[in-house]
C-alpha cells in the first residue's frame, strides 16, 4: 500500500477531506487533473485582472457553525482574509427596487415597512428560517464535537423536518399573498437551483440562515486564496498534491477500492502509474466515476444506484473587466439581481431560466464594491451570471458555439447597460464561460458546479452519503452529502474524513 488515502480531485471537498486526514497522521495523496487546485473555487489572470471564477459571497461564520469550527482547525483564517460585504443583495423587478440588508433585524424590519400586510408573516418566515439554523447547530455530535452521530433527522426536530418535505417556492406560496414579497426572498435561488418549485426549503433556508445570521463575506483576492492554503496546509502535514495529474481508472480489487491509475497530462506519451491506497476518496462528479472511473461490477452498482438522481443545472458567465469601478459610472451594490419583466410572478422563474438571453434573469456582480484585490488601483472587475444548461451548448460546431458565446454576452452587456447607462464603454477586458467551459475545467457532468440537484427527494440522507456503496469508495464534493455550494463541499469533504478515521479505527 502506498498511502493511507488518495483523493481524486483537489476541489474544495477533496481538499478538505486531505487536509483533515494529514493532519490527523495519513499519508495522503491528491490528484487534480488540472494545473491549480480549487475546482470552481478558483481565480485565473487576464491582462492585470485577477478574474474570478466562482465565488459571489459567501455565508459566514456564527460560533456555532460547524464550517468555522473546521476553519479554525486548519488555521484558515490566519492566512486567508475574509471582507465582509456592505449587502446582501439589490433586487430590480418590474421598475421597482429592493436592497436585502446585511443583517437580520435590519433586513426584517425593511421588509415589514415595505410590506406591512405581510408583517405576521414575515416574522414566522425568519423565526422558521433561523430555527432551522439551530436545529442544524444543535445536532448531537459526539464529546469531541468532531462527529455527528444518530439519525440526521430525529423528531425533535421539527423545523428541520417540515423543511424536507417543502420546496422553497411552496412554502413561500402558504405564507405570503405578495409576489413581489416572494420574489425578494427568492432573489438568489439562483444559488442553489433552478426552480424554486423544486429547490428543497431545507437547502434554501440552510444557506439563507447562515447569511441572514451570520453575514455574507468574499475571500480577498479571490476564492483561490483558499483553495492554495489548503493546498499548502496539506504539503505541510506531510500530505502530497500533485497538479495535471489525470486518474483514469479507479482499481477495485477483491470487491475493495483499492488504489487508482494516473497520468501526467504535461508529459506526452506517459505511460499510466498505478498507486494503492487504504481509501480512495473522489471529489469527482458521481456520475463521472459511476462510467468512466469504475468498471465491472462496481461501476452496475453505483451507475443502479444514481441512475434516477437529477443533476443541478449549469451557469453561464460574463467575466468583465473595468477601466474604473462601476461606482463611477452609477452603480452603487455589490450583488443586483436583475428579474425579466416577462416574469410574472414565482412561478415563471424556471420557464425564464430557459429563455433567450435578451430575456433571462440575471445577478451583477460588481467586485469593485468592495477590497476585493481582484484589480489595479482604479480599475475593477465584476460577473453577469445567468442559470444555463450543457445541452444548449452540445453539438455546436466551433463556429457556431464561439458565434452564440458572443451574442451571448454581447446581450446581457446590453442589458446591464441599460440598468447602469455608461458602463459598457468602460468595458477593457469581457470573456464568456459556458457550460462547457465549466465542465472541461472541472470534469462536472453537464458543467454544473451544483451537484445532484438540491430538490427534496434529493436532501441530505435522500442524497449519496459520504461512503460510497463501494467498499473503501468514499465521496466529498457537492455531488455527496450535505450538497452544493462552497459551505456543502467543505462540510461534505470534512465529514468525508471523520467517517474515513472512523472506519479506519473500527477496522484497526
Amino acid at each position: 500500500m502506498d498511502y493511507d488515502s488518495i483523493i481524486i480531485g483537489a476541489g474544495l471537498g477533496g481538499l478538505t477531506a486531505a487536509a483533515k486526514l494529514a493532519k490527523e497522521g495519513q499519508k495522503v495523496l491528491v490528484l487534480e487533473q488540472h494545473n491549480v487546485p480549487g475546482g470552481c473555487a478558483t481565480t485565473f489572470q487576464r491582462r492585470k485582472f485577477t478574474v474570478e471564477v466562482g465565488l459571489h459571497e459567501m455565508d459566514g461564520f456564527g460560533e456555532n457553525s460547524f464550517k468555522k469550527q473546521i476553519f479554525d482547525e486548519f488555521g484558515v483564517f490566519d492566512g486567508v482574509e475574509f471582507v465582509r460585504l456592505p449587502e446582501f443583495y439589490r433586487t430590480v423587478w418590474k421598475g421597482a427596487d429592493f436592497v436585502f440588508p446585511d443583517n437580520l433585524e435590519e433586513a426584517k424590519n425593511k421588509l415589514k415597512k415595505e410590506f406591512p400586510d405581510e408583517a405576521d408573516a414575515i416574522e414566522k418566515y425568519f423565526r422558521f428560517v433561523t430555527g432551522l439554523g439551530k436545529e442544524i447547530n444543535n445536532l448531537p455530535r459526539t464529546k469531541t464535537q468532531k462527529r455527528i452521530k444518530g439519525p440526521l433527522f430525529p423528531l425533535f426536530y421539527p423545523k428541520l423536518v417540515r423543511s424536507t418535505l417543502n420546496t422553497a417556492a411552496g412554502f413561500m406560496d402558504k405564507l405570503f399573498h405578495d409576489e413581489r414579497l416572494k420574489m425578494i426572498l427568492l432573489s438568489n435561488a439562483s444559488y442553489y437551483h433552478d426552480d424554486p418549485y423544486e429547490l428543497s426549503m431545507f437547502y434554501f433556508a440552510a444557506g439563507q440562515n447562515s447569511y441572514y445570521s451570520d453575514g455574507s463575506y468574499f475571500i480577498k483576492g479571490g476564492s483561490q486564496k483558499l483553495s492554495d492554503y489548503l493546498a499548502d496546509y496539506i504539503r505541510k502535514q506531510g500530505g502530497e498534491v500533485l497538479l495535471n495529474c489525470e486518474v483514469s481508472a479507479i482499481l477495485v480489487e477483491n470487491e475493495k477500492a483499492a488504489g487508482v491509475t494516473y497520468r501526467e497530462k504535461k508529459k506526452k506519451g506517459t505511460t499510466e502509474i498505478k498507486i494503492y491506497a487504504g481509501q480512495i476518496i473522489a471529489n469527482a462528479a458521481i456520475p463521472l466515476v459511476a462510467r468512466k472511473l469504475l468498471s465491472g461490477e462496481s461501476a452496475h452498482k453505483l451507475q443502479q444506484q444514481t441512475a434516477k438522481m437529477k443533476p443541478g443545472p449549469s451557469i453561464l458567465t460574463v467575466y468583465l473587466g473595468f477601466k474604473k469601478p462601476p461606482k463611477e459610472t452609477g452603480n452603487q451594490h455589490y450583488s443586483t439581481f436583475i428579474i425579466d419583466d416577462s416574469v410574472k410572478s414565482i412561478k415563471d422563474i424556471s420557464e425564464n431560466s430557459h429563455a433567450g438571453f435578451d430575456k433571462r434573469s440575471f445577478v451583477f456582480v460588481d467586485y469593485g464594491m468592495i477590497d476585493s484585490g481582484l484589480a489595479p488601483e482604479g480599475k475593477a472587475t465584476g460577473v453577469i451570471c445567468t442559470i444555463d444548461y450543457a445541452s444548449d451548448w452540445e453539438d455546436l460546431d466551433e463556429k457556431t458555439y464561439k458565434g452564440k458565446k458572443k451574442e451571448a454576452g454581447e446581450t446581457l452587456v446590453s442589458r446591464l447597460e441599460k440598468l447602469l447607462p455608461g458602463i459598457k464603454k468602460t468595458i477593457e477586458y469581457q470573456e464568456v464561460a459556458t457550460p462547457l467551459t465549466i465542465a472541461r475545467y472541472t470534469l462536472n457532468t453537464g458543467g454544473t458546479p451544483y451537484g445532484f440537484a438540491q430538490i427534496p427527494n434529493q436532501t441530505a440522507k435522500k442524497r449519496l452519503p459520504v461512503k460510497s456503496i463501494v467498499p473503501g469508495l468514499y465521496f466529498a464534493s457537492a455531488w455527496s452529502s450535505p450538497g452544493g455550494g462552497f459551505t456543502g463541499a467543505i462540510l461534505s469533504g470534512y465529514t468525508c474524513a471523520l467517517k474515513v478515521l472512523y472506519d479506519s479505527h473500527k477496522e484497526a
